[in-house]
C-alpha cells in the first residue's frame, strides 16, 4: 500500500479535491431559493440583517446567517367562539377570517413576536379576533344581532381590521360570521319583533297613503271656485236643458239651476 506523501503530486491532489468539495459546500451553504408567495427573513448570528429577501435566487454568508422563511399568502383560518350578548344572553358562531402578512414587516415580526408561520395566527391574529368580536356583540340585545347579522359581521371586520392595523404586522382581507347558535325559546321572539317590526310598517306606509290622498283632495277643493265650477257646468252644457243661471263671483255664488227639458 502507497502512502501519500505531503509534498508529492498524489498529496497536492488530495489537497486540491478537499478544497474543492469545501468551496462547493459553502457555496451550498451560501445560495437559497425564496418559494413564490414567501419572503424570507435572515438574521445574522440571531439579530436580523436587512430587508426581507424576495422570491428567487438569493445569497447569505455561510455559517453565520440563517433564513427563516414567512408566507405572504391569504391565509383562512375558522375560529369558533363563543361570547356574551349586551342582555347577557351566550351566542356561539364561527367567525372566518382572511388575512396576510405584510412583506415589510416579516422582520419585525420574527424580532418581537413570532420566528415562524405556526405563530402568527395565534400570537397576532387571534387575540385581535376575540377581543372585537366581544366588544361588538357586548353592545347589542340578542334579538337585534340575530335580525341584523349581515350589518353585524360588517362592523366586526371593520373593528378586527382597525384593530390590526395599529400594529400594521398583517392586512385583513375579509372575515365572514357563520352558524350562530341561539336558543329556542330567543328564536321565537326573534320572530315576533320581526313580524311586529314588518306590521308597524305596513301601518305607516297606510297612514302615510291616507295622508297624501287627503292632502290631494284638499288642494282639489280649494282651487275649485265659483268661477271654475260655472266654466265647468258651461262645458257640460248640452245647450238644450233649461237653466236658471246663477251669476259668477255675485253675492252668494248662487250656481245654475237646472229646471227641466224642454
Amino acid at each position: 500500500m502507497r502512502s501519500v506523501t505531503p509534498g508529492g503530486p498524489e498529496g497536492g491532489l488530495v489537497a486540491i479535491v478537499a478544497l474543492v468539495l469545501a468551496g462547493l459546500l459553502l457555496l451550498g451553504q451560501a445560495l437559497f431559493v425564496v418559494p413564490a408567495g414567501e419572503v424570507a427573513v435572515i438574521t445574522t448570528l440571531g439579530k436580523v440583517s436587512g430587508a426581507p429577501r424576495q422570491p428567487g435566487l438569493n445569497v447569505k454568508a455561510p455559517l453565520v446567517q440563517q433564513v427563516w422563511p414567512f408566507s405572504i399568502r391569504t391565509q383562512v383560518r375558522p375560529e369558533n367562539f363563543a361570547t356574551l350578548t349586551k342582555d347577557l344572553q351566550v351566542i356561539q358562531a364561527t367567525a372566518t377570517i382572511k388575512y396576510a402578512l405584510r412583506p415589510d414587516e416579516a422582520g419585525r415580526v420574527y424580532s418581537t413576536i413570532a420566528s415562524s408561520d405556526r405563530d402568527v395566527y395565534p400570537r397576532i391574529i387571534q387575540p385581535s379576533l376575540l377581543k372585537a368580536l366581544k366588544s361588538v356583540f357586548s353592545q347589542y340585545e340578542l334579538v337585534t344581532i340575530a335580525s341584523e347579522w349581515n350589518d353585524i359581521s360588517s362592523l366586526v371586520a371593520s373593528t378586527v381590521a382597525e384593530e390590526l392595523d395599529q400594529f400594521d404586522y398583517v392586512k385583513v382581507v375579509g372575515l365572514d360570521l357563520t352558524g350562530l347558535e341561539i336558543a329556542e325559546e330567543y328564536r321565537a321572539a326573534i320572530e315576533q319583533k320581526q313580524i311586529a317590526e314588518q306590521q308597524l310598517l305596513r301601518a305607516q306606509t297606510e297612514v302615510k297613503i291616507a295622508e297624501q290622498e287627503a292632502l290631494r283632495y284638499d288642494t282639489l277643493n280649494k282651487s275649485l271656485d265659483d268661477q271654475v265650477l260655472y266654466k265647468l257646468f258651461l262645458d257640460k252644457w248640452d245647450g238644450q236643458t233649461q237653466v236658471v243661471p246663477g251669476l259668477p263671483g255675485g253675492a252668494g255664488g248662487t250656481p245654475p239651476v237646472i229646471v227641466g227639458r224642454k
